[in-house]
Parts: C-alpha cells; sequence; structure tokens
C-alpha cells in the first residue's frame, strides 16, 4: 500500500511543480542579488586569485569563463565576494586620502561614498550599460563577414532560461567592468598616493613619470575589457575594443609634451573632489 501513496504524489506534482518552475523562470532574482548577504557561500580566494592575476596575467582570469557556462548555463559568475572586496579596498584607500589630504571627518566620509559608490559602482554600471548596448548590438551574432547585429539579449542569463543560447548578458558586462577596475585603482589609488611626493609637481620628470601611471592604467583598463569580451566565441571583431589603446598613447603624448601633469588634474578633480 505505500508504493502507490508515494508514487502518486509524484506523478501528480512532478510535471505541476517543473511547469511552475519553467513558468516563473523569468520572473526569478537573479543568483547575484540572491547571494549578495550570504558571505558562507562567497569564494574570496578566488577573488583574491582573479585579482593577482590581472596585474601579471589577466589572459588566465576568463580563461575558465567556458566550463562556468557549461555548468551553470551563464556567463556571468554570480559571486559578489569581487564587488566586495574590491569595495572595501577602496574604502580602505579613501581613508589614507582623506587623513593625508582633507582629515576632517565630513570629507573622509564624502570620499569614501565617492571611491565606493561613484567612481566603482556608478562607474562600472555606467560601463556595463554602454557595453551591453553597444558590444551587443555591433559585435554579437550576425551576418557572415559584416559585424554582429543583437538579436536576443539577457540580464543575467539567456532569456526565458534557454540552454546553450549565445546572448550577452549584462551580469557579464558588469564582471567585465569591474575587474577592468582593478588595475587603474592600483595603480592610480595606490600607487599614485605612495609617489604623491615625487610626481604632484609640474616639472618634466614628475609630469612624465605621472602620466605613465594614468598611461598604464588606460592600456590594463582597455586589455582587460577586450580580453573579456573576447573569451565570449559568438562575439566578432572585438580586437575593436582595443582602439582606445591608441586614444591613450595620444592623451599621453600631447600631455606629456605639454607638460600637463596628469596626477595634478587627477588629484583635483577625481580624489579629493575640489575645483580651483
Amino acid at each position: 500500500m505505500s508504493s502507490p501513496r508515494i508514487s502518486t504524489p509524484r506523478q501528480y506534482g512532478g510535471p505541476h511543480f517543473g511547469a511552475t518552475a519553467t513558468g516563473r523562470s523569468d520572473m526569478r532574482m537573479p543568483r547575484f542579488f540572491k547571494r549578495l548577504f550570504k558571505f558562507p557561500q562567497m569564494d574570496f580566494e578566488m577573488a583574491v586569485w582573479e585579482m593577482t592575476h590581472l596585474l601579471i596575467a589577466p589572459k588566465k582570469v576568463f580563461k575558465s569563463i567556458y566550463y562556468h557556462k557549461q555548468t551553470r548555463n551563464t556567463w556571468h559568475r554570480p559571486d559578489p565576494s569581487f564587488t566586495y572586496l574590491l569595495s572595501f579596498f577602496l574604502l580602505l584607500t579613501s581613508f589614507a586620502w582623506s587623513l593625508a589630504y582633507t582629515p576632517s571627518f565630513g570629507s573622509v566620509v564624502k570620499l569614501a561614498l565617492m571611491f565606493v559608490v561613484i567612481h566603482f559602482l556608478a562607474g562600472s554600471l555606467l560601463v556595463s550599460a554602454i557595453a551591453y548596448y553597444l558590444v551587443g548590438r555591433l559585435l554579437g551574432p550576425g551576418i557572415a563577414g559584416l559585424p554582429g547585429r543583437r538579436r536576443q539579449q539577457g540580464l543575467f542569463g539567456p532569456p526565458g532560461g534557454t540552454r546553450g543560447a549565445e546572448v550577452l548578458e549584462f551580469g557579464y558586462c558588469f564582471d567585465v567592468s569591474i575587474r577592468a577596475f582593478f588595475p587603474p585603482y592600483v595603480l592610480l589609488y595606490i600607487i599614485q598616493y605612495i609617489l604623491m611626493p615625487v610626481v604632484n609637481h609640474e616639472n618634466h620628470a614628475s609630469t612624465f613619470f605621472a602620466n605613465l601611471l594614468y598611461l598604464g592604467a588606460g592600456l590594463y583598463w582597455s586589455l582587460i575589457t577586450f580580453l573579456g569580451y573576447n573569451a565570449l566565441h559568438f562575439l566578432h571583431h572585438t580586437q575593436l575594443l582595443l582602439s582606445p589603446m591608441l586614444a591613450w598613447i595620444v592623451i599621453w603624448l600631447v600631455c606629456t609634451i605639454l607638460n600637463i601633469n596628469l596626477t595634478t588634474l587627477g588629484t583635483r578633480w577625481l580624489f579629493l573632489g575640489v575645483k580651483g
């Protein structure tokens, strides 16, 4: 008598549950948001590994993406550990800048919010939105021999949960943006802070080395952005994403020749938030 009582609910409930899950797949909250406060499930060790290799071997960071897609059916990694860790580092860095140059409580809070909320989170979201729109439309699957045209895109996974779909996800664009932010953070928020007594002068030697920091930050950012989207095999002409490198070099040459110190401008407008 026990077998019918067990099998009957499974026969009725199984298909009903499956249909419900399928029907509501588009309404489910993305796993990234579900894990925002589940700290024991976050892989901070992996985040540290990624940060290290973003500086010495950035190509390795995006090598495992294909296997992640095969197992999770999404290019986006729903683990906010990298975001939390870099936000924490930015918070500590903001304290250092504030204590050295604007030692007041209001300035400490203002610079902390500027570093974490505006520079990192808002900046990464803006870059992600632009990339999601432009890269998806211009470099996505399209007519053979021509730059691609967007067919379909998802936010944090394939539309409708379609398995194996080749679509650009906004969540993945955000992953690329926050990882591309890390080398400029090291160069401009840490190394520049340490070298301020040397590079914050108007002589040609200081200008040369100060501008090198900004050139390195721009080149690193462009390279990691390219590697991130180049890892998606369905995107075409991703080499176009390397073109900003030429712009960074031109800006560096012009500013260095004209003795325009980017550190002086950068600390005034971006870091200390003061005018004049």
